[in-house]
């Protein structure tokens, strides 16, 4: 989701734009594909040396499945082994690559101690050791190497992305489409979230602005009760809209 919406708008800027696919290489609506398989650590060498930047988004989806010990090892894997091919061809590879922007994810703090939390986290807390915790240190640790190569490196550790296009949103509304407000226990869980656009925002601007280095919480500054999200997304869902602007528990 938030891959195909960075395509749309690096288009829209006039960058001309390869995706790595396990699928057949080629292109499409004046885009490239080209080829690499990471668990064969495999990938297009070409692509890799006519890059400017590289945009790392690749990663298992959290929520798709249950969390079975295979899926967890595919989560894993599925971001720490495609880290790990980028860094080995930028290492191998004659290239001109400015800085590689790679996603993250906010799993990496774990939930909040109290609520609210009177001690928010930042970017300089611990990583939590719990699964998602431990695989958002991985998965960073798989792609810390390029800055050792002198490559710019921005990581954006990413809360739910909020969007009508599909993802965790069109998960909240299937209940309320049925008339039901599903609120999780006490409803107190603190949801970090952000827009989709003011993502992709973040995304161009970390290739844009050689300023942009080290981690950033890619986050909304107001973050949101499940409670107040769930109660705001009702209230639209009777107006027979739908609302992806938030108000502060």
């Amino acid at each position: 989701m938030v891959g195909s919406r960075l395509v749309e708008r690096l288009s829209d800027k006039g960058y001309a734009v390869i995706i790595l696919t396990r699928g057949k290489p080629g292109n499409k609506h004046n885009i490239t594909y080209a080829r690499w398989d990471i668990d064969k650590q495999i990938i297009d060498d070409d692509a890799i040396a006519k890059a400017d930047y590289i945009i790392h988004l690749a990663g298992a989806n959290v929520g798709e499945k249950r969390w079975t010990k295979k899926r967890k090892r595919e989560i894993l894997e599925s971001r720490v082994k495609s880290g790990q091919l980028l860094v080995s061809a930028l290492k191998r590879v004659d290239h001109k690559v400015k800085a590689v922007i790679s996603a993250s994810a906010i799993g990496w703090y774990g939930a909040d101690p109290m609520i609210p939390n009177t001690n928010p986290f930042d970017e300089t807390a611990p990583h939590s050791n719990d699964f998602l915790g431990d695989t958002c240190h991985k998965w960073e640790q798989s792609i810390l190497p390029v800055a050792d190569i002198g490559i710019r490196l921005v990581l954006l550790r990413t809360g739910i992305v909020l969007s009508n296009q599909g993802g965790a949103l069109k998960e909240f509304k299937r209940p309320l489409k049925l008339g039901v407000a599903t609120v999780l226990g006490s409803g107190r869980q603190i949801i970090s979230w952000i827009h989709i656009e003011d993502l992709v925002d973040l995304y161009l601007r970390a290739i844009e602005d050689s300023g942009f280095q080290g981690i950033y919480n890619a986050v909304s500054p107001d973050p949101v009760s499940n409670k107040a999200l769930v109660t705001e997304l009702a209230k639209e869902t009777r107006q027979g809209k739908f609302s992806i602007n938030m108000p502060v528990p």
